[in-house]
């Protein structure tokens, strides 16, 4: 997986780093399937200037398409970690999506018995 940062100063970049790679072994896993070269993720930090806010934005591009996320929170890990909540429901959804789960239908047991079908031993 290629890895990209933008716009991170460096009083923040070492505690994105350390979520960063925490983080993109999860997402290696999820897309261990793709080629490494082809996956790319990068990310960007902005600071909202009149409030103590932060917006982390990650774009994660695959052969089979871009995914978007942002997230907000007041310090920056909030904020990392709430985008890389959001990207990796995202990257579940989008594999789903491409499995093609949506046609299969599950099959269920046949569950408890409802009250009136208790068998009784007269």
């Amino acid at each position: 997986m290629k890895i990209t940062y933008s716009n991170i100063e460096l009083d923040f970049r070492k505690a994105v780093e350390v979520e960063f790679s925490h983080q993109a072994e999860k997402l290696n896993r999820l897309f261990s399937r793709y080629d490494p070269d082809l996956v790319e993720l990068h990310a960007s930090l902005e600071k909202t200037p009149r409030r103590n806010e932060f917006n982390f934005a990650l774009n994660l591009t695959l052969p089979t398409g871009t995914l978007h996320a942002t997230g907000v929170g007041a310090d920056v890990l909030g904020s990392a970690k709430a985008a890389f909540a959001e990207i990796e429901t995202q990257a579940k959804k989008h594999q789903q999506k491409l499995r093609k789960d949506y046609i299969w239908k599950r099959k269920r047991g046949p569950g408890l018995p409802k009250l009136g079908e208790i068998p009784t031993a007269d």
